[in-house]
């Protein structure tokens, strides 16, 4: 695990966006699951602007880690959050955008997005292997779409699964524990005070820390890297 902790969220952003660029250096194509949430919306205004023209877009395939089953033109959708604040301003090809359809059946479009990943991804031990898997991580030490109070579906057979936020009903569709922790790479971007104290439990491995998501990312081929700013970090040292 390597922590990267930035002053500001800004800054973050430019350090993961730097990060990104030089994955995307080589000759080959880079499959790329995505976040949605506050935090990527400031990394993709960043990629754009300062890496936009200087990536080989036509390399990176995008795929997301979890979707709200809400129409892409909603403003819950995280594909729409993409297209507005990265995949509008880049020249890549459409073919390289797979979204999860969420206007569809939760059930029925977790199994279809099952297959686009066994389709579209190489396979490491049988396992859809991503590139790069971003991450968020909720104040209640959620990430993906698995929250604590369905934390056995990181562990489901399948690689995509129907979630349902425990607040508001919402259903999401979300890749699950065993494509997480197959990736080559995964990164937390993580922001915000509201955030230090899972911050804490998870890295110094402290108090209920087994009881969040956030806490089963453990890579078995790649890294980890936690991007994370002043305020999410505060209360590691």
């Amino acid at each position: 695990m390597t922590l990267k902790i930035s002053d500001t969220k800004e800054q973050v952003a430019k350090e993961f966006s730097e990060y990104f660029r030089e994955l995307a250096s080589g000759d080959k194509t880079i499959h790329v699951a995505l976040s949605g949430g506050s935090t990527p919306k400031i990394v993709f205004d960043y990629l754009a602007a300062h890496f936009g023209s200087e990536i080989d877009w036509s390399k990176i395939k995008f795929y997301w880690g979890d979707e709200r089953c809400v129409p892409p033109t909603d403003s819950e959708s995280n594909y729409k959050m993409t297209v507005d604040h990265l995949l509008s301003k880049i020249e890549i090809p459409s073919f390289n955008v797979f979204r999860v359809l969420g206007e569809n059946n939760p059930t029925q479009e977790a199994e279809r997005y099952s297959q686009v990943l066994d389709t579209e991804l190489p396979k490491e031990n049988e396992i859809p292997q991503f590139d790069l898997v971003m991450l968020g991580m909720g104040d209640d030490g959620h990430t993906v779409s698995i929250f604590p109070n369905s934390i056995e579906l990181w562990d489901a057979k399948e690689n995509c699964v129907v979630a349902t936020h425990p607040d508001s009903g919402q259903q999401r569709v979300s890749i699950t524990g065993k494509i997480v922790n197959n990736a080559k790479a995964v990164v937390f971007l993580v922001t915000g005070s509201g955030k230090a104290e899972k911050v804490r439990e998870i890295i110094k491995k402290e108090r209920d820390f087994a009881l969040y998501p956030a806490n089963l990312v453990q890579p078995s081929h790649g890294e980890l890297v936690w991007f994370l700013d002043q305020d999410a970090a505060k209360e590691l040292a």
